[in-house]
């Protein structure tokens, strides 16, 4: 037999499996084009979200169609920017923006569609070890706290007026990612952190537990899902989605092992070693921060109205009388049901 006609099958063999390879590469395109694009901006990088990192890491957003590209504004003031802007298209920030962007009654407006923390995420660190702490202890000290207007400033300002505590020295124009250092460094009696920054600086030896601002102040909206109004229009489908994937990320997160928790959250805290991981979710854990209904109820929101007039950021006359105005918690309401 001739050399080519040995050599026919073989070519024809190896066509046959390029064209395999090449049916099966173009079949993995197709799938990985069928996810939409979210351009989402988180407020800062912190495990307060644990519930938000954990449906990335453990494909819940990619089992909805959706493909999250994140990154973290440095605020919940240029979070809302960036959804005004159009440069994100879902923000985590504070949910006072939607009160704030809506009497400036601009071209757009922002709406809350989910909400993921029920507790302030704030911890206060003292320098020196105190047994027994009390927030008259505060009376005459420094606090580096966080800027003006902010949730977690607020919540300490509220909680002060709250334990009747008189001059203290709160510190508001230090940038979050430089307070730690500069607590460090010798600046400031007290210090009010994010998990897990605040076990960080504990486990380092350079300031303890004082008081969870979570479990003092009680019940508050701190931090929710927004994005502009005609965005959620527009993209019903894409909101219910993510939404279902969140819910899904904070139901995980309460049933799963250590290992597993610290396995899904470490891409997103790569330098912080799994112990302090694992504190973290544990201390945000105990106060009850993440609840199983993500709804913004509106004992929640009235609470939040009153905090932000109490704080001279909101005047009484301008409160939103009608929540549903920047509220949309039609998307809560259908978490898991099918189309």
């Amino acid at each position: 037999m001739s050399k080519s006609k040995l050599a026919k099958p073989a070519f024809l063999l190896l066509a046959a499996l390029l064209l395999i390879l090449s049916v099966s590469a173009c079949g993995n395109k197709s799938k990985s084009d069928e996810l939409t694009a979210v351009k989402f901006s988180e407020v800062i990088r912190s495990i307060f979200y644990a519930p938000h990192y954990v449906a990335m890491s453990q494909g819940f957003f990619k089992a909805q169609g959706l493909n999250v590209d994140m990154n973290t504004a440095q605020g919940s003031d240029k979070g809302a920017a960036a959804l005004i802007a159009g440069t994100a298209d879902i923000s985590l920030i504070g949910p006072e923006t939607t009160i704030y962007v809506y009497n400036q009654k601009g071209g757009k407006t922002l709406k809350v569609f989910h909400q993921l923390t029920s507790k302030d995420g704030s911890f206060l660190l003292s320098r020196e070890k105190l047994d027994n702490f009390k927030w008259s202890d505060l009376e005459g000290k420094t606090v580096i706290g966080w800027r003006p207007g902010s949730s977690p400033q607020m919540v300490l300002n509220s909680t002060l007026t709250k334990e009747k505590t008189s001059g203290v020295n709160v510190v508001t124009n230090i940038a979050s990612t430089a307070m730690a250092g500069a607590f460090a460094s010798g600046q400031g009696d007290f210090i009010q952190l994010f998990e897990p920054v605040a076990s960080t600086l504990v486990k380092e030896g350079k300031a303890y537990y004082a008081a969870s601002l979570g479990d003092t102040f009680g019940a508050y909206p701190e931090t929710s899902y927004v994005a502009t109004s005609d965005y959620i229009k527009a993209h019903q489908d894409v909101i219910r989605k993510f939404s279902n994937a969140v819910a899904e990320g904070t139901k995980w997160l309460n049933s799963a092992s250590d290992d597993d928790i610290v396995k899904a959250l470490k891409p997103y805290f790569d330098a912080t070693p799994d112990d302090i991981i694992l504190q973290s979710v544990q201390n945000y854990k105990k106060q009850g921060t993440w609840s199983t209904d993500p709804e913004l109820t509106q004992e929640q929101f009235d609470t939040l109205q009153n905090v932000l007039v109490e704080n001279g950021v909101l005047k009484a006359e301008d409160k939103v009388t009608k929540m549903d105005a920047v509220v949309d918690m039609s998307f809560v309401g259908n978490i898991g049901k099918s189309d």
